[in-house]
């Protein structure tokens, strides 16, 4: 059984998709704040973080960036999961150290799909 950390603000986005996730037997756990996601990753140490970008106080981006670049922490994958849909915003959660950009909505094939690609690289 995988473990996901899902780093969002909105109920309703962590709802769906803690919904989608527990179907499929995944545990699952959610932080509303980047700050409260690091915090939860070094202790609960997720297979994987579903993370949001535009959040209150530090951005998903920065979040991930400490999470790539920690020590305890840089095996487990990113996926950014946003709105934001333009290519630069691609580029730059890359080179924070994401595994995989999704654009929401998210299908959850697409959700599924891109966890199950992370988690073997």
């Amino acid at each position: 059984m995988t473990k996901v950390l899902i780093v969002d603000d909105s109920p309703t986005e962590v709802h769906k998709l803690s919904h989608t996730l527990n179907k499929h037997g995944y545990t699952v756990f959610s932080c509303e704040t980047a700050e409260e996601g690091l915090k939860a990753v070094k202790r609960e140490q997720p297979d994987v973080v579903l993370m949001d970008i535009v959040m209150p106080g530090l951005n998903g981006f920065q979040a991930t960036r400490q999470i790539s670049k920690d020590q305890e922490t840089r095996h487990i994958p990113v996926i950014i999961i946003t709105m934001k849909d333009q290519e630069t915003d691609k580029v730059w959660a890359e080179r924070q150290g994401a595994k995989a950009f999704l654009t929401k909505p998210v299908s959850d094939k697409q959700l599924l799909d891109t966890i199950a690609q992370v988690s073997v690289s």
